[in-house]
């Protein structure tokens, strides 16, 4: 596919960042995986950490199961947080207490997939915190609405050839018609389960068998992009704007996946035009609907995923280009008080 001619869509301009301390700090209550586990070199929620700190908001983190609501009113238990930039020490932790979210507070929802029946509950009880005055990012209703392989199909013009079914035999067409595939769950992360198959393939019954169950689960077929071989794009949107540079993961030796966790090289690119009339497609939206923070995966010319629950690439795109891309996004929340 040509590139869009002369569509250009927002560009954040990192050079004008002066954000930093506001007059009033805030209390930032991160709900995440377990932070002695993360990858500080890697981990975008580490970064927004960071920014925050060095702004001289309050960290406040959210124990594991900690949330919890009382007569309409939504608690967190959480510890006070102080994070520093060194591998051998990143994170120490206070005494425990309960916190209900309101006016002054920041929930930064950054639990990794799948997004379960628990991750769903966790995302109406922040419901209550938004509702009680709290900032919520990203939006709860837009968590539990984005599915991040469906919410790409909002946008039909920016994907390649599509299809969702629970039907073997429709899915096993789709392969036929288009030769080469990648089937894929609706669930999944980091490049799991996800599969590349050619017509005729003698798998195939059984790759349909595991991903739907026998029928009962819906499963993503789409065609397969020989552009990857080039990277799997990540553009981050800041309220909607892209960061003008993308991180294209580079599939290693005998994959076929991109993905940083199937052990893909990540390599940082200028966006081209075709990426920036992706994100002018994708952004009003995903600003409209509270999706503060988003990664668009990006295929040759093709969107092929819109990542909401936790975007990853801050890290390694700060550290090739001299960016602050948490601290874009500092500036947009702290823009919204009151």
């Amino acid at each position: 596919m040509a590139e869009a001619d002369g569509v250009a869509g927002p560009t954040v301009k990192i050079a004008a960042l002066t954000g930093g301390m506001t007059a009033m700090p805030l209390e930032i209550i991160v709900v995440m995986d377990p932070i002695e586990s993360i990858k500080i070199a890697k981990d975008s929620t580490f970064a927004m950490l960071l920014e925050a700190q060095r702004r001289g908001h309050r960290l406040h983190y959210v124990l594991p199961g900690g949330l919890s609501l009382r007569d309409g009113r939504c608690s967190a238990a959480t510890a006070p947080l102080t994070v520093r930039d060194d591998p051998k020490g990143w994170h120490e932790l206070g005494r425990t207490s309960q916190i209900e979210p309101g006016p002054g507070h920041v929930l930064l929802m950054r639990k990794d997939p799948p997004v379960d029946a628990d991750y769903l509950h966790d995302t109406h009880l922040l419901g209550f915190a938004q509702r009680a005055g709290a900032q919520v990012v990203n939006d709860p209703q837009g968590l539990r609405d984005f599915n991040e392989k469906l919410a790409a199909q909002e946008f039909p013009q920016c994907c390649p050839p599509t299809l969702v079914s629970r039907d073997a035999v429709a899915l096993k067409a789709f392969v036929a018609e288009h030769g080469d595939a990648v089937l894929k769950p609706l669930d999944g992360m980091g490049g799991r389960s996800i599969f590349r198959i050619r017509a005729g393939d003698a798998n195939l019954n059984v790759i349909l068998e595991t991903l739907t169950e026998g029928g009962r689960h819906l499963a993503m077929a789409q065609r397969y992009l020989p552009e990857i071989v080039d990277g799997d794009k990540r553009i981050l949107l800041v309220d909607g704007e892209p960061v003008p540079y993308c991180l294209a993961r580079i599939p290693q030796g005998d994959e076929f996946r991109g993905n940083l966790a199937a052990g893909g090289r990540g390599e940082g690119r200028p966006l081209s035009d075709r990426d920036r009339w992706i994100a002018a497609q994708v952004g009003p939206e995903m600003k409209r609907r509270g999706m503060r923070f988003v990664g668009l995966d990006v295929i040759g010319d093709y969107l092929t995923e819109v990542n909401v629950t936790s975007p990853t690439c801050i890290r390694e795109l700060d550290a090739q280009y001299g960016l602050n891309i948490a601290g874009l996004l500092f500036d947009a929340i702290e823009a919204d008080l009151p």
